[in-house]
């Protein structure tokens, strides 16, 4: 279901948060993801991105809220719209800016296959990568600069 911009907004189950910043989220278990985010704070030094868990109040509520499973992808927020599989990361590439702009080029492929392949990698992460405790791949820090 396709939602207008920050429709978050007026649903009451959704908690209230800044959203002057895109936000990331991301299943805290899930090694890989865990450590995809370790990686993205590290690109991000000025901290526009913003992050929280998919297990987490905020992070439910927004799954439940773009009627999504946790299992089918992680979620981006930027400018009220939400994002996931494929076009997710493209959309993080942008705001990311610099060398990052470069992965746009893999727009070419065309979306049915990048999600097929994107559908894949999650359906079999936690066979492939693991489980984690939460945010155990993330220093003190990156944790810190969870919503």
């Amino acid at each position: 279901m396709i939602r207008p911009p920050y429709s978050y907004r007026e649903d009451p189950d959704v908690p209230l948060f800044d959203d002057s910043r895109p936000l990331f989220i991301f299943d805290n278990i899930c090694v890989l993801c865990s450590g995809g985010v370790n990686f993205l704070m590290k690109q991000d030094r000025k901290g526009a991105i913003a992050f929280t868990s998919a297990q987490g109040p905020l992070g439910s509520a927004l799954y439940r809220h773009y009627e999504m499973a946790i299992d089918e992808t992680y979620l981006f927020l930027a400018d009220g719209r939400a994002y996931g599989m494929s076009e997710g990361y493209f959309q993080l590439a942008k705001r990311l800016g610099g060398m990052w702009r470069l992965t746009l080029v893999a727009r070419l492929v065309p979306r049915p296959l990048r999600d097929a392949i994107y559908r894949m990698i999650a359906r079999n992460r936690y066979r492939w990568f693991g489980k984690t405790q939460a945010c155990a791949q993330l220093t003190p820090e990156q944790r810190a600069r969870l919503l």
